[in-house]
């Protein structure tokens, strides 16, 4: 449950704290890892010593839940600067007036976020014009293969085109009795990572119109994306015997996972898989490269799907000057943005931070560097009821892969219907 617009308190340009005096501010955030939870430390250390009359109380290990709640109550134990793993609030967070809009903040500070961020992150920070979020660091999605299986099978470069996927994903597989002895690539949208979104991305759908509505029936991108992904999941063997195997499969968080053991030998993931995939010690040599894209869109080959973690000003805050400062130097300000990246091993999330010669990476990570900054890379938009419509669509697509749905273009009509009467709900 998110705030509503009457129980809010300052915001945007009508913040009246003095910045410059002493004080001490409050930042939740989501982290919980001690990796992690030392590199905020860092973070906001870098802050403190920039502006020493601010000091910032860190709170880690904050669901949304926890800041929904503390938001909603206001009072001196509320956070000013919250951050969240989840972008898929951010239409709620905006319409709830749960959190300021940033826009007259960076207006004052002479910053223009269009020039600042990628342009997956802008879209993915704003709601019907109100930018009550703003990017801190990002995730982009690749492609992890399986170098060494690659070389057995003859294959001499990762796919670009979703045609060369196809054939790599069936010449990589190699069946044994019911199951695979070694499949070329999970196309189930249970495996693991491999969403309607994460797929859908490559093919650069728009999902709303411009007035608002589902374009899920409308733009030709999903029924393509659908019809490929279902084609794919016939071809490897079927939707019941790709489940019976993936049920056998290690967990996506742990030393097991498929790619790790070789038992897949392409993976659809974020840019933190590499480091766990080492860290689990493979009998292969790991390759990174951007997914592939329709064979009609070969020209956009090197995007993406692009999300990450998001930080805002709390409406109830009575400090929201002092928060700013906090909020646009672990947002802006190059070297903190990049150390910060460095230190948890996410993606930059500015223009100039991702292009940083002080970044220290595998050399196989500046694949994902280079997803972010690309202009055709997309992420899903902000909806007044959060992900809800992404959750529609991810239902469809398990009932067309499996067969229950099969008429598809009834099957997009129906769903398109169903989130345009969620959000006139929501609303």
């Amino acid at each position: 449950m998110f705030l509503t617009a009457a129980c809010t308190g300052r915001s945007g340009s009508g913040a009246t704290d003095d910045p410059s005096q002493d004080t001490t501010i409050t930042f939740w955030h989501a982290w919980s890892a001690p990796n992690e939870v030392k590199a905020v430390e860092s973070l906001v250390a870098g802050f403190e010593n920039a502006h020493p009359n601010i000091h910032v109380k860190v709170v880690g290990t904050m669901t949304d839940d926890k800041i929904n709640q503390a938001l909603r109550a206001g009072g001196d134990r509320a956070p000013d600067v919250i951050s969240s793993f989840t972008t898929n609030n951010v239409g709620k967070f905006c319409s709830s007036g749960a959190l300021v809009d940033l826009n007259p903040f960076f207006e004052k500070s002479g910053i223009d976020p269009e020039k600042t961020f990628p342009k997956p992150m802008n879209e993915y920070t704003q709601f019907d014009g109100n930018r009550c979020t703003v990017p801190l660091l990002g995730d982009a999605y690749g492609l992890y293969y399986n170098k060494t299986a690659f070389r057995k099978a003859g294959i001499s470069r990762p796919p670009r085109t979703w045609s060369e996927f196809t054939a790599d994903a069936k010449k990589l597989t190699i069946r044994q009795g019911d199951g695979y002895r070694q499949l070329g690539f999970m196309p189930n949208y249970h495996g693991w990572e491999s969403t309607t979104e994460h797929y859908l991305a490559q093919f650069s759908p728009t999902y709303f119109d411009k007035n608002g509505k589902s374009n899920l029936a409308a733009d030709p991108a999903f029924e393509k994306g659908f019809t490929l992904q279902k084609k794919l999941v016939d071809e490897l063997g079927g939707f019941r015997r790709l489940e019976k195997f993936r049920a056998t499969l290690g967990d996506e968080w742990g030393p097991k996972h498929p790619f790790h053991t070789g038992q897949v030998a392409m993976q659809l993931d974020g840019e933190w898989r590499l480091g766990m995939a080492e860290q689990a010690k493979p009998g292969f040599e790991i390759g990174v490269a951007p997914l592939p894209v329709p064979d009609d869109q070969a020209d956009q080959y090197g995007k993406g799907y692009i999300t990450g973690t998001i930080a805002g000003i709390a409406a109830t805050s009575r400090k929201q000057n002092a928060a700013w400062e906090l909020v646009k130097y672990i947002t802006t300000d190059t070297d903190a943005v990049v150390g910060f990246a460095n230190d948890i091993h996410n993606v930059p999330s500015t223009l100039t931070a991702l292009k940083s010669p002080k970044l220290t990476y595998d050399p196989r990570f500046k694949t994902f560097l280079d997803i972010a900054a690309h202009p055709h890379s997309t992420t899903t938009p902000a909806s007044v009821n959060g992900g809800v419509y992404l959750v529609t669509i991810q239902q469809f697509g398990y009932d067309y892969e499996s067969g229950k749905a099969t008429d598809l273009k009834a099957g997009l009509k129906k769903t398109a219907a169903q989130i345009d009467t969620d959000i006139a709900q929501a609303r």
